[in-house]
């Protein structure tokens, strides 16, 4: 039986993908104007990159990373605290598996990205995509794009910000789809949503119409919806990475 997604990647005789290309969306912000006008830092939040990197890499596949302009991106450097982290044995793991990929160091302008060379899209989060990606037009038509192709998308944590970039008259191909992503809870008990400019899960209800889905705070939670799949938090990017491996297998 033929896999689901066409995959560009090498075929192993065995009847299985031997490896596939997935294309990692990530911010290039290193800050959030708050709405006092204050910088908030920020970036990729480090366990939403480096999980899904690291179960892709030892499952055989490629890692390519896109940013807008083809900025390198930047870590938030709050998750790579110790208490982020689980420790600081997964501090330093996290730590190790980001210096090891040099996919960060050459990214891709996300202007030239052709999504046909790649088997699926994953975008992590951190607060960064609320900087660059809700409005970077190059990561709306590649969202676009990729949702009407049926290949495999995968967003977690606040990257469904990026969702926001897909509106065109006010309207957007995701509407009505059901998806989850950092909850506006979740944003309070970190202490962000009262300087805020906007609060993620609420600008998805309401600009975009998406049917929301979520589950307790800080605990992994994953929505399917066709070929969108979203993750709640930073606990559910290892779960995402574990799908798209499943997916990419054909399962």
């Amino acid at each position: 039986m033929p896999n689901v997604f066409r995959l560009t990647g090498m075929w192993d005789p065995r009847g299985a993908f031997a490896m596939a290309k997935v294309l990692f969306i990530v911010s290039g912000a290193s800050y959030w104007v708050m709405k006092d006008g204050s910088r908030y830092a920020t970036g990729y939040w480090a366990e939403e990159f480096a999980n899904p990197y690291r179960i892709l890499i030892d499952a055989g596949h490629q890692v390519v990373v896109a940013t807008p302009n083809g900025v390198i991106p930047t870590v938030d450097m709050m998750s790579l605290r110790p208490q982020m982290a689980g420790g600081m044995d997964g501090a330093l793991r996290l730590e190790s598996i980001i210096r090891e990929a040099e996919a960060l160091r050459r990214p891709l302008h996300l202007s030239d990205v052709r999504l046909e060379d790649f088997d699926a899209v994953y975008l992590p989060g951190g607060h960064g995509p609320m900087a660059d990606l809700a409005f970077d037009a190059d990561c709306g038509r590649l969202l676009t794009q990729q949702l009407a192709s049926g290949k495999p998308l995968f967003i977690v944590c606040h990257a469904p910000a990026s969702i926001l970039s897909t509106r065109i008259g006010g309207e957007s191909p995701f509407e009505g789809y059901r998806l989850t992503c950092f909850t506006d809870e979740e944003e309070e008990a970190v202490g962000v949503a009262a300087l805020a400019p906007w609060l993620l899960e609420t600008d998805l209800r309401e600009k975009i119409g998406v049917d929301f889905s979520r589950g307790p705070i800080w605990e992994p939670y994953m929505v399917e919806d066709r070929n969108l799949t979203t993750g709640q938090n930073p606990a559910s990017a290892a779960v995402l990475g574990n799908r798209m491996v499943e997916i990419l297998k054909g399962a």
